[in-house]
């Protein structure tokens, strides 16, 4: 013969069920709380790397700048001097460090001048199409899509 519930069991059976479809679904919610805050960290801790290496590489591209602008000066009778090839050496070491950093030159003479890219210091008429670049004053950079630094150039008019 089949055991009767009270019906005090049934609604203690329903009270406890309930509680436990209630703590199953804070404890979801608790999870996906968790792994939310990692993902935002994680966004957040990627973004401050990239400010902090922005900020580096701005600093240090002065410093790029004037050893090119050390070496164009160089006379022609010392170019094969030690010291020099050992400037140049620096210089060739320091683009491959911020090419494996992800930064990389914007490209200039020959190009169609890009206000979003290049900042015109200069133009001089010439033969053939405008707003072409026909010098480089200062080299700009980018890191992935963001302008560090926009290049300074001289363009041609017509």
């Amino acid at each position: 013969m089949a055991k009767k519930s009270s019906p005090t069991t049934n609604d203690e059976l329903q009270i406890l069920q309930q509680q436990v479809a209630d703590l199953t679904d804070a404890l979801q919610r608790e999870r996906a709380d968790i792994i939310n805050v990692r993902r935002r960290h994680d966004e957040q801790l990627s973004s401050v790397k990239k400010v902090v290496k922005i900020q580096v590489v701005e600093e240090l591209l002065p410093v790029i700048d004037n050893f090119e602008r050390a070496l164009r000066h160089v006379p022609k009778d010392i170019e094969n001097n030690d010291f020099v090839k050992g400037v140049s050496g620096i210089v060739k070491q320091f683009e491959k460090t911020l090419t494996d950093l992800g930064v990389a030159k914007i490209p200039t003479i020959g190009q169609r001048f890009d206000p979003n890219l290049h900042e015109a210091v200069g133009a001089e008429d010439g033969v053939g199409e405008k707003e072409i670049i026909i010098g480089e004053l200062q080299s700009g950079y980018m890191l992935e899509d963001a302008v560090l630094r926009h290049a300074m150039v001289k363009v041609q008019k017509q």
